[in-house]
């Protein structure tokens, strides 16, 4: 099978993911055969790659992975051949430590991640536990599916962590593939809050299409919002805009940073400006099945649409500069099969 693989941290505009021919893997008693149709392009990637975030290596990345079940271990129920399937960041956990018995296997010491501790969705065929598979909703095609399985999902976490009210005013910084999901579930689930995007560059693609979306107000991180924003999700990778969103924070609001690494550090903060009056910064770590499970029914009964930038496997390397460039709108998607 053929298959994109890293074999070494570098920068990605040096395009280290290599074409190979590899085995088919084969499933354990309690692990299922995907043929992967599609997989999403995340910014984690970025950050596997460059090294802020460590992977095996070698390692075959991607977890925003569609496919087809091609070959069930001994002991799968859940599952027939020819279903179709979803694969997330979440890999595996233990399932007995406090955090996996309290439903929080986002925080399992023993947390493996999906193209980053096992091998991901940037080839033909992949394997994967069967807990850690989930079943597509039928309205969506598996380009539409794949950005779900990490960018909605975990876009869906970070707003619950936001603890948001209707009517209360939202804060989206960076507007990539995940705020271009969660603005969608605002409008549904909060028709009476107003949402307020910043992007990087005035009238760039991404502010573009956040007006499309139905934001409220479009500006650039550096900017005074209309009014103070009782909530926040920062999806960017650099450090000044949770600095900016703390600015704009209304009393007692939270800022929720989305993001698994920084590519620059949060500058020095003021505690009276930023952080008095009872503000909080949270930030999302991972995801849990659960979280996979809801916002797949709930992208169902809206249903998300989401923006594809489409690519060949063999085009794994320019999707990643293209996403650190910021040269397209939404969601990149590779087509592997």
């Amino acid at each position: 099978m053929k298959a994109m693989v890293l074999k070494k941290i570098a920068q990605v505009e040096t395009k280290p993911l290599e074409l190979e021919e590899l085995p088919i893997p084969k499933p354990g008693s309690n692990e299922i055969l995907i043929k992967v149709s599609t997989c999403g392009v995340c910014h984690t990637e970025l950050d596997e790659i460059e090294g802020r975030k460590k992977p095996k290596l070698p390692v075959v990345l991607g977890h925003e992975v569609i496919g087809y079940v091609d070959r069930l271990g001994s002991k799968i129920k859940k599952f027939k051949i020819g279903n179709r399937v979803g694969v997330a960041w979440i890999y595996s956990s233990c399932g007995r430590c406090k955090f996996c018995t309290s439903g929080r296997e986002n925080l399992c010491p023993d947390f493996k991640a999906t193209g980053c501790d096992a091998d991901g969705g940037y080839e033909e065929y992949m394997v994967v536990p069967e807990e850690s598979a989930y079943s597509i909703p039928d309205v969506f095609s598996d380009l539409e599916a794949a950005p779900l399985m990490c960018a909605g999902a975990i876009g869906y976490r970070a707003l619950k962590l936001t603890g948001i009210k209707d009517g209360e005013t939202i804060g989206l910084y960076g507007f990539g593939a995940s705020a271009h999901i969660v603005i969608q579930l605002v409008k549904h689930l909060y028709p009476n809050s107003k949402v307020f995007v910043f992007t990087r560059r005035k009238n760039d693609d991404p502010s573009k299409l956040a007006k499309e979306k139905g934001a409220d107000w479009v500006g650039i991180s550096g900017d005074t919002s209309p009014e103070k924003i009782d909530r926040a999700i920062d999806t960017t990778p650099v450090g000044i805009p949770v600095v900016e969103a703390l600015r704009n924070l209304e009393k007692g609001g939270r800022l929720v940073i989305n993001a698994i690494r920084k590519e620059t550090k949060i500058p020095e903060l003021d505690y009276a400006e930023h952080l008095w009056n009872e503000k909080e910064i949270k930030s999302v770590a991972n995801i849990t099945r659960k979280d996979v499970q809801e916002f797949l029914q709930l992208a169902a009964e809206i249903p998300i649409k989401s923006e594809i930038k489409l690519f060949k496997l063999e085009e794994a390397n320019d999707a990643l500069i293209a996403l650190k460039k910021g040269r397209y709108r939404g969601a990149g998607v590779l087509k592997i099969n």
